[in-house]
């Protein structure tokens, strides 16, 4: 018997779980977003059988509810619906990078037969919108789910064989964990990165010449700055008191760092570079963390017209697509390096190998 999916906000994230869902089920996706384009591109890319224009006329056919929005608006629209009708048994669910509020205002649900569980896929792309889409977006990926110890472990047995397409692996923790953890790998090294940025931009003022230097690896090291001024506002403002407890723990290891220097503490400094190193050095390579990975290839080209586009050709030619080149490197009469960035490990794998028969050079980074 199908059922009926009712996806709220039709974006990159909302997009991929409705094809995950068609990749395990037999089941009628509604969805819903206040962009009309969003809406047609949805509809045109076959992410979704049919829409609504209200979110009060989707969630009373629903059995599964997926609120695929922005934080800020999770917690608005989960107040407003503890006044609309919904289909007894029906799951709840979101998709927010912080949980405690969420749930606080999941709350108000509880007085009805529905069940909400806070849900969080710990992966992404650096596109945006429903054309980016994809039903393996999330595989491998850590799924975190925060039910309660109220929760019905049914409910939350059901839901993860409603979302068993997206091949994510599911996590279940605290509300409270889950932003302690999400803040120190996630939502605190965004802050780091924009204020480097910040730190470089006033730098710049006094001489033009550090942006040059900062197009190499600068630039990489702070990719995640780039992402959504406001979802990252939202997501700061959510997570307040684990953000501020992560950075007073921080200016006290810049405190400390600062004291080596002054006190030109070679061992020291030494030593703490060494047990970074070795920490760092021990974390999983290949896996999906709570960053979305970069999946970048390195390839050596020879100073000749054309290496560029006969680099492409090859990957077009098999079928594979880049989502991101950047020239590194290139002086005349010395190889020039190419970094090509691609949408999964196995495009880039792939990638590697076409390269590879081509007697291209290649390399990844760790």
């Amino acid at each position: 018997m199908s059922r009926t999916a009712f996806i709220i906000g039709l974006g990159l994230i909302g997009g991929s779980i409705a094809l995950a869902l068609k990749e395990e089920h037999d089941v009628n996706i509604i969805g819903y977003d206040i962009d009309e384009r969003q809406l047609k591109m949805a509809h045109s890319l076959k992410v979704i059988d049919e829409h609504r224009h209200s979110i009060e006329a989707g969630v009373i056919e629903a059995d599964l509810i997926i609120l695929a929005t922005p934080v800020t608006k999770t917690e608005q629209l989960l107040e407003e619906m503890i006044d609309y009708e919904m289909k007894p048994g029906a799951i709840i669910t979101d998709v927010g990078s912080t949980k405690q509020r969420i749930f606080e205002k999941a709350s108000g649900l509880a007085r009805k037969d529905v069940t909400f569980i806070g849900g969080h896929p710990m992966a992404g792309s650096h596109k945006t919108g429903v054309e980016a889409a994809r039903a393996h977006l999330f595989e491998n990926a850590f799924y975190i789910l925060t039910p309660t110890a109220q929760t019905n472990i049914t409910k939350v047995i059901q839901l993860q064989n409603w979302l068993k397409g997206t091949k994510a692996k599911f996590i279940e923790m605290t509300p409270d964990q889950h932003d302690r953890l999400a803040g120190a790998v996630s939502h605190f090294p965004h802050i780091v990165a924009a204020s480097l940025v910040h730190q470089l931009a006033k730098i710049e003022g006094e001489d033009p010449l550090v942006s040059r230097l900062a197009a190499g690896g600068f630039r990489d090291i702070t990719r995640v700055a780039s992402a959504s001024p406001v979802m990252w506002r939202d997501i700061l403002l959510h997570n307040k008191d684990q953000l501020l407890g992560l950075l007073d723990h921080w200016q006290e290891e810049m405190a400390y760092v600062k004291g080596l220097i002054e006190s030109e503490a070679s061992d020291k400094i030494y030593r703490y570079f060494d047990v970074a190193k070795e920490f760092r050095d021990g974390l999983p390579i290949h896996k999906k963390g709570a960053i979305p990975s970069f999946y970048d290839l390195y390839v050596d080209v020879p100073d000749h017209p054309g290496v560029i586009s006969d680099v492409t050709s090859i990957l077009a030619q098999a079928g594979i697509s880049i989502t991101n080149i950047r020239i590194i490197e290139t002086r005349e009469d010395i190889m020039g390096v190419l970094r090509l960035s691609f949408r999964s490990e196995s495009d880039r794998t792939k990638a590697q190998e076409c390269l590879g028969n081509q007697l291209y050079e290649t390399y990844l980074m760790q």
